[in-house]
């Protein structure tokens, strides 16, 4: 009996390094789920697609490899579109297997008829349809390569037809997944070895494209005496174990980190395309090195882009740049960092009358999380608390939707990194905007028996979006939520649920909920008023704030105005 082309297309997911798959069942799509249920790849049956593309975008990222979802034709294979999109932009190699309506039928707008390749054009490294049977091997080959080299999405459209058709006899045809060695010409290196030893003050800021080169990125560092800056995305690969580190800049950095750049006279940008040009130095030479050319000098001018894998460049210049003796200046940040952390520390308290400030919320599940914990967190405050208040330590790992800022990532992240590692604590900080978004995929927690940690921070608005328009000087519209007990709901969806309302209930809940064997929800009420506090003070946000807080008291709310002073200063 031939091999049918979905048995093909499984056969060579499989043999690209293929785990997961992650989708819905239905119509177009049964040919290739019959297939996958003969193979070795698990199929994660998920209550929504989009949460399917951000538990496969997890798994990729954690455990850099190929990841698969699979949908049915139109709005299956549509529903992954918000979830590709985050994949793609985070660089996680995830192949859509996008099941289409028979040939026959193409163009003519039949019944759940969509142009995928017009659809999936902006968010994938690779868009494409098997038009004939004895194009099925190449061009699933084709894909896989295309997710892993180029380190993104790729779609390979299936029409129905095609996919339950006899395979033809194809070459052989494989996916080659070797890393190639990648940095900067011997002169190239000079250059920057030059520039480096003409600098005074120099500043090191390093984004995510440092992965597997923390020990080169800090021995550098300690060679120029160099404060060491980080982006969000790159706090798990440069945090820890790192004298010269000085945080965050940004809206959600610390005041360490923002001086730190915009005072340095050469600035050396490691494997980050930071995207707020405000945040960069005027008056400093800068000094990039990315594995993508694209990102080279497009966020702000550069005097020397190179392109090169950070590991691999830093090990060949390293013989080309002398050790330094003055500390002066990263002595200075360091110092301003420690303070800052203690601040930091010092407003991780309860807050008045028991109630429960995000930040402390966090604090103690930082505290009370196992060392190799993964963390997954929604858009908006609970991802800036976990940025802030959750210690890297080179065995966690932090996920949320930093590049494409979308709600509703945690759950689906935290079922891929589950999925992916089943032994291992995964912790979803869920806000209350978000969770409710994709609620059903709770479900998928306990029809997989998924034993995630979710915590939904109810403060009964979508909190961020206040914060913005507050500092715009608007009075908050449309940004009120009514929330049933999260934690009587989880219950009520089979897995343990608890509500905690109290700041003296708190860290017993806590540790209550990290001990459940299952999945389990820890619902807490947090304080509405708790503001996002950034490293300065721009005249735009003064003034913005200001103007609220007189419209807020001429429409008779002037109490929410000194609850906001009382609980933030």
């Amino acid at each position: 009996m031939s091999k049918k082309v979905a048995q093909v297309i499984v056969d060579t997911l499989q043999l690209a390094g293929v785990k997961n798959c992650y989708g819905i069942v239905g119509d177009t799509l049964n040919t290739f789920a019959t297939s996958l249920n003969r193979s070795d790849i698990k199929f994660v049956h998920m209550r929504h697609e989009e949460a399917g593309a951000f538990a496969a975008q997890g798994e990729a990222l954690l455990m850099d490899r190929l990841t698969a979802v699979a949908g049915s034709c139109g709005p299956g294979s549509l529903h992954f579109i918000n979830g590709l999109y985050e994949a793609n932009r985070n660089r996680a190699p995830v192949i859509l297997i996008a099941s289409q309506v028979v040939r026959s039928e193409l163009g003519f707008n039949f019944i759940q008829e969509v142009n995928f390749q017009d659809v999936y054009r902006g968010c994938s490294v690779f868009c494409e349809m098997i038009l004939t049977p004895d194009q099925a091997l190449r061009k699933t080959v084709m894909a896989c390569q295309a997710a892993i080299s180029k380190r993104g999405v790729a779609v390979l459209i299936v029409p129905v037809d095609i996919a339950d058709s006899d395979a033809a006899s194809e070459p052989p045809f494989r996916v080659h997944v070797n890393k190639p060695v990648i940095r900067p010409s011997d002169e190239d290196l000079d250059q920057i070895a030059d520039m480096l030893a003409e600098g005074t003050n120099i500043t090191i800021y390093a984004g995510s494209g440092c992965v597997d080169a923390h020990d080169e990125v800090v021995e550098l560092a300690e060679r120029l005496k160099a404060p060491v800056a980080h982006t969000s995305r790159g706090k798990d690969q440069i945090e820890y174990d790192n004298p010269n580190n000085v945080g965050m800049t940004g809206v959600i950095g610390t005041e360490s980190g923002y001086h730190a750049i915009l005072n340095c006279d050469t600035l050396l940008l490691l494997g980050t395309d930071f995207a707020w040009r405000q945040f960069y130095p005027d008056h400093a030479k800068i000094i990039q090195v990315d594995i993508d050319s694209t990102h080279i000098g497009r966020r702000h001018p550069v005097n020397l882009g190179v392109v090169g894998n950070i590991k691999d460049t830093i090990q060949a210049l390293l013989p080309r740049v002398a050790q330094r003796e003055d500390a002066t200046f990263l002595n200075t940040y360091v110092e301003r960092h420690k303070k800052a952390l203690k601040a930091q520390a010092g407003r991780a308290t309860p807050g008045p009358r028991g109630k429960i400030p995000g930040q402390y919320l966090t604090s103690i599940i930082d505290r009370l999380a196992n060392q190799d914990a993964l963390f997954a967190a929604d858009d908006g405050t609970p991802l800036v608390w976990m940025l802030r208040m959750v210690e890297a330590n080179g065995k966690r790992r932090m996920f949320g939707s930093l590049l494409h800022g979308t709600m509703a990532t945690s759950i689906g992240n935290a079922i891929g990194l589950q999925q992916a590692q089943p032994g291992r604590q995964v912790i979803a900080l869920a806000g209350d905007g978000g969770f409710s978004m994709l609620l059903g995929d709770v479900l998928t927690t306990v029809q997989e028996n998924l034993p995630i940690k979710i915590a939904v921070y109810d403060n009964g608005k979508l909190g961020f979006v206040e914060l913005e328009q507050k500092g715009e000087g608007l009075l908050p519209v449309y940004t009120n939520l009514i929330n049933p007990d999260f934690g009587r709901v989880a219950e009520a969806m089979g897995l343990w649920g608890k509500t905690v309302n109290k700041a003296e209930d708190l860290e017993g809940a806590v540790a209550e909920w990290l001990g459940q064997p299952g999945p389990a929800l820890l619902n807490v009420k947090v304080e509405p008023m708790e503001l996002v506090m950034p490293p300065f003070t721009a005249p735009e946000a003064v003034y913005g704030m200001a103007m609220y807080s007189i419209k807020a008291v001429m429409h008779g709310k002037a109490g929410d105005v000194f609850e906001m002073i009382g609980e933030n200063l």
